[in-house]
């Protein structure tokens, strides 16, 4: 009678603790924590690389093709137990500048740009034969003394 009143307790004990595990949220908020005077006072003609810096900080990102091109990305997720994160709100504050390190241009844009991209499946096309495992293992036996292919030494 005392084990299975023990082992009652213990199973509702489990499904309580199952239950509140899967009501955790976790909001987060990773990169650049804007400040709305800060950025409003970066001034086009007027500021440059190093008083940008000086008043926003180090950049999250500079462009891949253009280093004039400073991005201070801030971002807010939520996450429902063990569940991918998802972007509850994003700031993405550009700065530009012109070749003499002069602000060109300062845009700020939301998480409405953000690209949803969908894998297509688990296997990428290729063009060309498919073989097996022990084909590509084995096809270079006997090819790797032929006079002038690489790899080969000559006497």
């Amino acid at each position: 009678m005392k084990s299975a009143v023990f082992k009652g307790a213990v199973a509702c004990m489990a499904a309580t603790m199952l239950t509140g595990c899967g009501g955790i949220t976790v909001r987060e908020h990773r990169g650049y924590v804007v400040d709305e005077q800060l950025t409003s006072g970066i001034a086009v003609g007027t500021d440059n690389k190093a008083s940008v810096q000086k008043t926003l900080g180090d950049p999250t990102f500079t462009g891949t093709f253009d280093q004039n091109d400073w991005y201070y990305v801030a971002r807010d997720t939520r996450a429902f137990a063990f569940r991918n994160p998802k972007v509850t709100d994003q700031t993405v504050i550009h700065v530009r500048f012109d070749p003499a390190g002069n602000v060109a241009s300062v845009e700020q844009t939301d998480e409405k740009l953000i690209a949803s991209i969908r894998p297509s499946g688990d296997r990428t096309p290729t063009l060309g034969r498919e073989r097996s495992f022990f084909q590509e293992l084995f096809n270079n036996i006997g090819t790797i003394s032929q006079p002038g292919l690489p790899g080969s030494q000559r006497q």
